[in-house]
């Protein structure tokens, strides 16, 4: 989808985001870009899921437990003090389960839609709600070490779910200075690279984005620029030509919000050269860093 015209970016801005996105497909390990089109509810098409989760990972923080240091923090520096991040791992692992549960159709304002979907998957059954529970956890580590309270729509603590109409609650309720929603895609398998999907301007029904559209288009716009650099990939080749940034109306997650929030399609699941890199807990650890270096810019503005 093209840039919501009611949004121009800066001219400033738009250079300096071409400047870090051409250093970053210089560097040896860029993928070519990829992402797709809407699929299932707030997600990335549906695949069965199989196998299980390669790589290390983030296990959960036990209550009460202090996080792990950041590798990318910086000592006593805590810059996000006194700041609320939201971070919404899509889908859950128990949802192809509960199939008539998360099938179910909710409101999101503007129309109905599946409460949630199962995700997408590798080749090898890597799954998605896998990938983002794991890279959640690492985010929340990594943002917590630089100050802020940090809060996940969940956190492989419930059965399916939650729905995307209360995955959007969630952030509103939390009076959230940040929301992002972590994906891998489904495209078809000749596609590559990560995006960032940013609401459009939505007004009817029960959704309302006209005051989260600006300040979720600088959350994205950061975002884009500090992925890239710490993951060494470039933006999708398939869509928002080649800026790394979607704008969708139909996504109820965001159509939902009154906080500014994203969704970050980290790569493309079914390609085998993306698959790759999501499937390796160390890339995952630099998504998670460049997702927190995204957002720590973003709060710092």
């Amino acid at each position: 989808m093209p840039y919501d015209q009611n949004q121009r970016t800066p001219d400033r801005a738009r250079r300096a985001r071409r400047g870090a996105l051409a250093a970053a497909l210089l560097l040896p390990a860029l993928l070519t870009a990829g992402c797709g089109g809407p699929g299932g509810a707030d997600a990335s098409g549906s695949t069965p899921p199989g196998g299980n989760k390669p790589g290390d990972t983030a296990p959960a923080s036990p209550p009460g437990s202090a996080p792990p240091p950041s590798p990318s923090g910086s000592g006593g520096d805590r810059p996000l003090a006194g700041r609320t991040v939201v971070v919404d791992p899509g889908h859950n692992p128990g949802n192809f389960r509960h199939t008539s549960e998360i099938g179910r159709q909710v409101d999101v304002g503007t129309h109905r839609k599946e409460c949630d979907t199962t995700g997408t998957a590798t080749q090898a059954g890597y799954r998605e709600a896998d990938f983002t529970l794991d890279v959640a956890r690492r985010l929340r580590s990594l943002l917590e070490s630089r100050g802020a309270r940090v809060l996940l729509t969940h956190d492989g603590d419930r059965p399916f779910g939650p729905c995307i109409d209360e995955r959007a609650r969630f952030g509103n309720e939390a009076r959230a200075d940040a929301v992002v929603s972590v994906h891998a895609d489904g495209s078809a398998a000749g596609n590559r690279g990560f995006h960032v999907i940013l609401p459009a301007r939505v007004e009817g029904g029960g959704a309302d984005t006209s005051a989260i559209v600006g300040p979720s288009r600088e959350l994205g716009e950061h975002l884009v620029d500090a992925f890239a650099r710490a993951t060494a990939t470039g933006p999708a080749d398939y869509l928002g030509g080649g800026t790394g940034i979607d704008v969708r109306s139909d996504l109820g997650g965001l159509n939902l919000s009154t906080v500014p929030k994203v969704f970050v399609e980290c790569g493309n699941m079914r390609n085998g050269e993306d698959a790759a890199l999501l499937s390796e807990g160390s890339w995952r650890q630099r998504a998670a860093e460049g997702m927190a270096d995204g957002i720590g810019a973003y709060l710092a503005r």
